[in-house]
């Protein structure tokens, strides 16, 4: 018999509790890994970071490119959508730069193909499974550009498609079905009909600019094409001003973020509408951005500034503003569960790059990993524990 039942009960409450806060802490304690590209080392780092003690460390150091005599400058890097994958634009070539596949977890080397002059930024489309890479053309002449569209799975070229003058900051729509880049030299966002495969809006960022067109390309002829290309082109006569460097949809509204590099600013367009809605005042120069996957926040990296801003969406304003470990700050990752920011930090002449965390909750930074030389292409792979 039991003489003592409030004990009893007691003593599995107390258990209950905590074998409930033992099962929470190990859902919290978890490692978050990115790969970082080091362009001025031909080097993709993987990076791991202890949730439970925030200490982060390379896990991996992988070595990229054709020539182990040149740099090659891996630029540009992302993860397909099922996690298997990782892609890598490498920006120097003969005379062209390529696209190379690799395996995530072992990291071997699958496939490459050849693509433009200076590929950068690219997306895999949950809708079509394609791939687009933007041909940022950095050393060519200031003509037109393109954005090639690859079959990941065979790594070919389906086709180009003419686009601005540099473009970068090439990003996807949630459910797959647009392309968001922007032409730097054009003050330019350019909106890509991801199933039609070709331009569907483009938008002009300056202030007190008019609004243009929807473009019908399937009704254009081969001339109209060429006029078009001729525009592109006439557009270098004049000195862009908000420079723009980084376009990102957000998660669950109509809505794609640009940075203003040139304009100290972060541009908000409504999709629906095609025009813009905001203009947040940034720190200087602001390069790449990333909006948190709940929608509540977005990170920018000022390469000016050598700081990664925080803003809130909803009230528009910046609500942090974070020092970085070394000038020139360059691209932004977000972990799965918008608890950390990794940010990539270039350096400066012969000194190392970094990669930076900062913990989203507190708005400090919890974590500076040493890389190779110039820091760039970062993206986001995976959380477990």
């Amino acid at each position: 018999m039991n003489h003592h039942p409030k004990r009893r009960i007691l003593a599995i409450t107390f258990l209950f509790l905590i074998g409930f806060s033992l099962s929470a802490f190990s859902v919290s304690a978890q490692d978050y890994y990115v790969y970082v590209a080091a362009e001025s080392e031909d080097e993709v780092h993987l990076i791991k970071l202890d949730g439970e003690t925030e200490k982060a460390e390379i896990a991996k150091t992988i070595t990229v490119g054709r020539y182990p005599t040149e740099t090659d400058g891996p630029h540009g890097i992302n993860i397909s959508p099922d996690g298997e994958y990782w892609f890598l634009s490498i920006a120097h070539g003969n005379p062209y730069g390529y696209l190379a596949k690799y395996k995530t977890g072992t990291d071997e080397l699958v496939a490459t193909t050849d693509l433009g002059m200076f590929p950068a930024s690219m997306e895999i489309s949950k809708a079509t499974g394609l791939l687009y890479v933007v041909n940022f053309n950095l050393h060519g002449d200031m003509v037109p550009s393109t954005v090639s569209v690859v079959d990941p799975e065979f790594m070919e070229v389906v086709t180009d498609i003419e686009t601005g003058i540099m473009p970068h900051g090439s990003r996807i729509s949630d459910d797959g079905t647009k392309h968001y880049h922007v032409s730097m030299m054009t003050d330019e966002l350019y909106e890509i009909n991801t199933g039609a495969l070709q331009v569907s809006r483009k938008l002009n960022l300056r202030k007190g600019a008019k609004k243009m067109k929807e473009m019908d390309h399937s009704k254009m002829d081969h001339s109209q094409h060429q006029a078009n290309g001729m525009k592109g082109m006439d557009m270098k006569m004049h000195k862009p001003e908000v420079k723009p460097t980084w376009a990102d949809p957000h998660p669950n509204k109509p809505l794609v973020y640009v940075a203003g590099n040139g304009s100290d600013e972060i541009i908000e367009i409504d999709t629906e509408k095609w025009e813009i809605t905001r203009r947040l005042k940034s720190g200087k120069a602001p390069y790449n951005l990333e909006v948190t996957h709940d929608g509540k926040l977005l990170v920018a990296s000022y390469k000016g500034e050598a700081a990664t801003g925080i803003f809130d969406l909803k009230s528009g304003k910046e609500i942090a503003k974070v020092p970085n470990s070394r000038k020139v700050t360059h691209g932004v990752a977000i972990s799965a569960d918008n608890k950390y920011a990794f940010l990539s930090v270039e350096g400066i002449g012969g000194e190392p790059g970094s990669v930076d965390i900062i913990n989203l909750e507190t708005n400090k930074r919890i974590a500076v990993v040493e890389t190779g030389k110039q820091a760039g292409g970062i993206i986001f792979w995976k959380q477990e524990g």
